[in-house]
């Protein structure tokens, strides 16, 4: 089904426009035509048919819940939960300042926090599209692991205590409460909505969502383009190859600087695998860039100590740089064929 963008960007670019596939010009343009339609398309469908899944979740139940189960298993619920929301770094902290209000442990709040900018509904669909369904898996996996890990540490230097301001009176509240009403019996139900109200809902975040995303469909996909088309085939491989251990943490850092969101970026991701770009290293660079932004870092000042950020910042580029050596060591036989 997906071969008609192909066709579509096979007519506007080279018989509408009479480009030349030959040239460089021409292979950017057809690029950026076949992945923007191809991925627009794909988001409209599949963000309306999980918002309409999502439309009677309780969050309230949902921390209860979270907060009556195993240590490990709230650091997977988080992290899972993270996953399936569409946020970037910056919209993600709201939600997180929810989770700390309600008293959630901060590794289980971080857990969401780590892994909502990474992975969402948006960015499964994009890679699985572009990049096939090995890579989306391991980058589910890898996102998730992240912020399991994250959690985890955060967790056992026990990071509440440098939590500050109103953001550690309401942890410290709302912890209290919940020692004393740890099955959330209290809590009310959630409401039973007919099939026209959870359309309603998931109408109205389709609108929300692809018109906060749209741009950067086209951004990411604008740059991937520019890369996919000039940049000379082998620069990557040659100059960031992975037989250099110090390419991964130079990804990183070159990263940091940068922000966006999965959307994003998982063209530009697209873009430089095919120009040789070693796989881990490119995700160790993609994931700096939307999980460790210096926006998201200036937000969380407001509700944590220098000391708190510096551990947080600490565990992200060291996750990052692990899974990039690991997938540059594996991936040769992970992604073969690829």
């Amino acid at each position: 089904m997906l071969e008609i963008f192909t066709h579509l960007a096979n007519w506007l670019t080279y018989d509408l426009m009479g480009l030349s596939p030959d040239t460089k010009l021409g292979t950017s343009i057809h690029f950026f035509i076949e992945d923007t339609t191809k991925i627009l398309f794909l988001l409209v469908i599949m963000i309306y048919v999980i918002a309409l899944a999502r439309a009677s979740l309780n969050l309230e139940r949902v921390r209860a819940y979270i907060q009556q189960k195993h240590r490990m298993v709230g650091y997977f619920f988080g992290s899972g939960f993270g996953a399936i929301t569409p946020f970037c770094s910056c919209s993600s902290i709201p939600l997180f300042l929810g989770f700390t209000s309600a008293g959630i442990p901060l590794g289980i709040t971080m857990a969401f926090l780590f892994t909502s900018p990474i992975i969402n509904e948006v960015a499964v669909i994009m890679l699985w599209s572009l990049l096939g369904w090995k890579f989306t898996l391991a980058y589910i996996v890898i996102g998730i692991a992240v912020g399991v890990v994250g959690g985890m540490i955060l967790d056992a230097i026990k990071g509440e205590r440098w939590l500050k301001g109103f953001a550690a009176k309401a942890y410290q509240k709302a912890a209290a409460e919940a020692h004393s009403h740890p099955d959330g019996s209290e809590l009310p139900e959630a409401p039973k909505l007919s099939f026209q109200a959870r359309h309603e809902f998931a109408k109205d975040e389709l609108k929300e969502i692809v018109g906060r995303i749209w741009k950067w469909v086209l951004i990411g996909v604008g740059l991937g383009a520019v890369l996919h088309g000039f940049v000379p085939d082998g620069w990557f491989a040659e100059n960031l190859g992975s037989g250099q251990w110090w390419s991964v943490p130079a990804a990183v850092f070159a990263g940091l600087p940068l922000y966006s969101n999965a959307t994003g970026v998982i063209p530009v991701m697209e873009s430089l695998i095919m120009k040789g770009l070693p796989v881990g290293t490119t995700l160790a660079f993609c994931m700096a860039t939307v999980a460790a932004s210096f926006p998201e870092f200036i937000m969380l000042k407001q509700v944590m100590t220098f000391r708190l950020l510096a551990i947080i910042f600490v565990i992200l580029l060291a996750n990052f740089m692990v899974v990039g050596w690991v997938i540059n060591a594996v991936g040769p036989w992970l992604f073969a064929g690829f």
